[in-house]
């Protein structure tokens, strides 16, 4: 019988942190404590920890008495308005976290890194692809370099590793998030529905024609966990992928069938901009089809969305690394939309 590990989920609010924790809760040889800033409820498998990581003092009193962590799962984020100002404060809730359980875990094993293809410079413009783990470093700033250029120089004379682990855009259910596509899709197809609209793609011009691939979160809390109790995996990178490719104008006219709905010509539009006055409409939503009760701003990440319809050039990484070295799972990515917006049926976060 394989060791009892424990397993700190460090964002466990999130879309990755979260589906990581109910993956883990599967698993007879875990049990999980789960960080975030609000907490959640602790269960039989999972201990909940309100903590604020940005304080090193907090962390200290909060986190003290957690000696028996044996793989830290870092997939924490916080939103910041400018590239620059996001470095500090994501760099330093890594450190103050790894550094915190260092002291008090003897038995810490393994550091897992959850980053992005922002490594590869994805969000400045069209970058290599398919893009591979040993790209070249672009310009920073750019928190995801930092944090794992922490991370390899705290290892160094340790018995622990550390994994990089770099999925695509992640698709799950999770409130309160501010990357969360299937979030986006699905209240936008919703409220357009209801407002008799057929469902256009908002996107730039060219934007509908690109290739680009997904990242499933289970397929991801699936990924974190092999590269982290895998020896041959220690102290690398991975890029973590479904294993197929799309085109938006191939995938909406699907999503559109699933809410039953008409597609219309793509316009392009900023949905931070067009959907900022539609709280009063969810609110009649909510009450119209007894929707739960999360308010609009926990569900809405439209700024994320404007992002990913703004890419009009190819975004994809090359995965099979991950397949050479012994993770074989894959996701079709059509069918992952419809199961995650089945279960956000399910959950009454859309009608």
């Amino acid at each position: 019988m394989d060791q009892h590990k424990i397993a700190l989920i460090v964002g466990a609010n999130g879309v990755i942190g979260g589906n990581l924790a109910r993956h883990l809760e599967t698993l007879n040889d875990w049990s999980v404590i789960g960080l975030s800033r609000r907490g959640g409820q602790s269960t039989g498998k999972i201990r909940h920890i309100s903590v604020d990581l940005l304080d090193p003092t907090d962390c200290l009193n909060k986190l003290a008495d957690l000696t028996g962590v044996t793989h830290i799962f870092y997939a924490a984020y916080q939103e910041r308005p400018t590239f620059a100002a996001l470095v500090a404060p994501n760099l330093a809730m890594l450190v103050n976290t790894v550094t915190t359980i260092e002291k008090v875990a003897r038995n810490l094993a393994h550091v897992s890194l959850m980053q992005g293809y922002k490594v590869y410079g994805a969000h400045l413009g069209p970058f290599k692809t398919p893009a591979r783990e040993d790209e070249d470093n672009h310009m920073p700033p750019e928190f995801n370099m930092d944090q794992q250029a922490f991370l390899q120089k705290q290892q160094q004379g340790k018995s622990w590793t550390w994994s990089a682990l770099r999925p695509s855009i992640v698709i799950g259910t999770a409130t309160g998030n501010p990357m969360n596509l299937a979030m986006v899709i699905g209240l936008y197809a919703a409220m357009s529905k209801e407002l008799g609209l057929p469902l256009r793609f908002p996107g730039k011009p060219g934007a509908y024609d690109t290739l680009l691939e997904m990242t499933d979160a289970g397929l991801l809390a699936k990924a974190t966990v092999w590269a982290a109790t895998h020896p041959q995996c220690a102290n690398q990178a991975f890029n973590i992928t479904n294993g197929d490719l799309f085109r938006w104008n191939e995938m909406w006219p699907k999503i559109a069938r699933f809410f039953d709905m008409e597609t219309a010509a793509p316009l392009p539009m900023s949905l931070h901009g067009v959907m900022a006055d539609k709280a009063t409409l969810w609110q009649t939503m909510k009450e119209k089809y007894g929707l739960a009760d999360h308010p609009y701003e926990a569900v809405s990440s439209w700024g994320f969305g404007d992002a990913v319809f703004s890419w009009n050039y190819d975004f994809f990484a090359d995965g099979s690394k991950a397949r050479r070295l012994g993770f074989h799972d894959y996701v079709q990515t059509d069918e992952m939309f419809l199961s995650v917006f089945r279960e956000m049926r399910a959950q009454r976060i859309i009608p």
